[in-house]
C-alpha cells in the first residue's frame, strides 16, 4: 500500500458537530481536546489506512496510548468512515462499543485496547519488531503519547531502546499540554534527541508544521513529534 486509501465521510469543520453528539459521563475533556488537531491531519494527510485495510499487513498502524478521553480519536474515526456516526450519541452507555478507553474488539481501525498510561509506546516498539520478523518494512508505526506518561518507566525504557536500535519505522506523537510532573532539562524533543532519535517540537494546532513534522525524513532513525498544546488547566 503506496497511498493513503481513505473515504471522508466528513472534513475537519465538522469534528465539533461529532464531538457534541457525544454526550456522555466525560471525564477526561482536556484529554479529548489535546488531540484533535494532531490526530485530523494523521488521519487525513499522513496515515496509510482506511475503513477497507483495517486488516492489510501493509497497513499503517496508529496506537493511542493516550486512552483516556478517547472523544477526539472517536469523532476523527466517524469523520473518516471507520465507524458511523450514529454511534456516537451512545458514547459510554453500557451497551457502547465506544467506551471511555477503546476497545480493539469493538471498533474497526483501533489497534490496542489502552488506557493503563505508560504501555502504548513499549507496545509499539514490539509492533515494529514483529513487523521486521515478518519481513514488512513499509508499514510505520505511530503511537500517540501524553506528555505524562514520560513520567513512566515503560516508556523511558522503550524510549531507550528504540533510537539504538534504529527502529526507523516508529513514530511517536507527544501531545504536551504541560501535566507532567517531573518534565526533562531542556523539553521533551531533546529527551528523544540523547537516546539517538529525530525529533521536533511544533504548534499542535497548526495543521502544515504538523504534516511536515510527520512527514519529515529520518533514515535509520526513530521519529519523535512534539506537539504543544494549551496547558491543561
Amino acid at each position: 500500500m503506496t497511498t493513503t486509501e481513505m473515504t471522508s465521510v466528513a472534513g475537519y469543520e465538522d469534528l465539533d458537530r461529532l464531538l457534541a453528539l457525544m454526550t456522555g459521563d466525560e471525564k477526561h475533556g482536556p484529554a479529548a481536546t489535546s488531540t484533535l488537531d494532531a490526530l485530523w491531519v494523521l488521519y487525513d494527510r499522513v496515515l496509510r489506512v482506511s475503513p477497507g485495510t483495517v486488516d492489510a499487513p501493509g497497513r499503517d498502524r496508529f496506537l493511542l496510548s493516550k486512552g483516556h478521553g478517547p472523544m477526539a480519536y472517536y469523532a476523527v474515526l466517524a469523520a473518516k468512515g471507520f465507524l458511523a456516526e450514529e454511534t456516537l450519541p451512545g458514547f459510554g452507555s453500557y451497551d457502547s462499543p465506544l467506551g471511555h478507553h477503546p476497545d480493539r474488539t469493538l471498533i474497526p481501525g483501533v489497534e490496542i485496547g489502552s488506557g493503563s498510561l505508560g504501555h502504548g509506546l513499549p507496545l509499539a516498539v514490539g509492533s515494529v519488531l514483529g513487523l521486521r520478523a515478518q519481513g514488512l518494512t513499509d508499514p510505520r508505526v505511530w503511537v500517540l503519547i501524553g506528555d505524562a506518561e514520560l513520567d513512566e518507566g515503560s516508556n523511558h525504557e522503550a524510549l531507550a531502546y528504540a533510537g539504538p536500535a534504529g527502529l526507523d519505522q516508529l513514530h511517536t506523537l507527544v501531545i504536551d499540554n504541560a501535566s507532567a510532573t517531573y518534565g526533562w532539562p531542556g523539553g521533551i524533543a531533546s529527551r528523544f534527541e540523547a537516546a539517538g532519535w529525530s525529533a521536533e517540537t511544533v504548534d499542535g494546532r497548526d495543521h502544515e508544521a504538523l504534516y511536515a513534522a510527520f512527514t519529515a525524513p529520518h533514515a535509520g532513525r526513530p521519529r519523535a513529534v512534539v506537539a504543544r498544546v494549551e496547558p491543561k488547566s
